[in-house]
């Protein structure tokens, strides 16, 4: 689907506020409720739009420790230990990077006690992981939920 300008300033107003009403996004680029609404819908229908969700402040709901992975596998073993990762609640995001079969991957706990028993019983019980490097987040800066048009 090729995005034109119209497509492009509804997806920037709903990055900055997904709650906005149609009528409120017509209103600001001078278009019908209706015309937005099939808009968004096409964007939906064509992938553009995957879902619709909330950012949750994490350290809010208690968890106060961030911590990312890069996690080495045997290839054999990377599709496999990347879905039980995926799987994991306490995994936030996991991702396949370039290098040698690495999964970068970003996790929130609880408490640094968390931690350690993700690391010992979900992360090193794992067939296949020949190297694990952690680093713990101290202070962010800057953190962005959606793709900035």
């Amino acid at each position: 689907m090729k995005l034109d300008d119209i497509d492009r300033k509804i997806l920037a107003l709903l990055i900055e506020n997904g709650r906005m009403s149609y009528s409120d996004i017509g209103k600001e680029l001078n278009l019908s409720r209706v015309s937005v609404r099939e808009r968004v819908n096409q964007l939906v229908k064509n992938g553009v739009i995957e879902k619709f969700t909330v950012v949750v402040n994490s350290e809010k709901v208690g968890k106060s420790v961030s911590a990312f992975f890069e996690v080495d596998c045997e290839p054999a073993y990377l599709v496999e230990v990347a879905q039980k990762l995926a799987d994991n609640p306490n995994v936030a995001s996991c991702y396949q990077m370039t290098g040698p079969s690495t999964l970068h991957m970003h996790v929130l706990v609880e408490d640094f006690t968390s931690l350690e028993k993700f690391v010992n019983n979900e992360l090193y019980s794992l067939k296949g992981i020949t190297r694990v490097e952690s680093h713990i987040l101290l202070r962010r800066f800057k953190s962005r939920s959606g793709l900035k048009l």
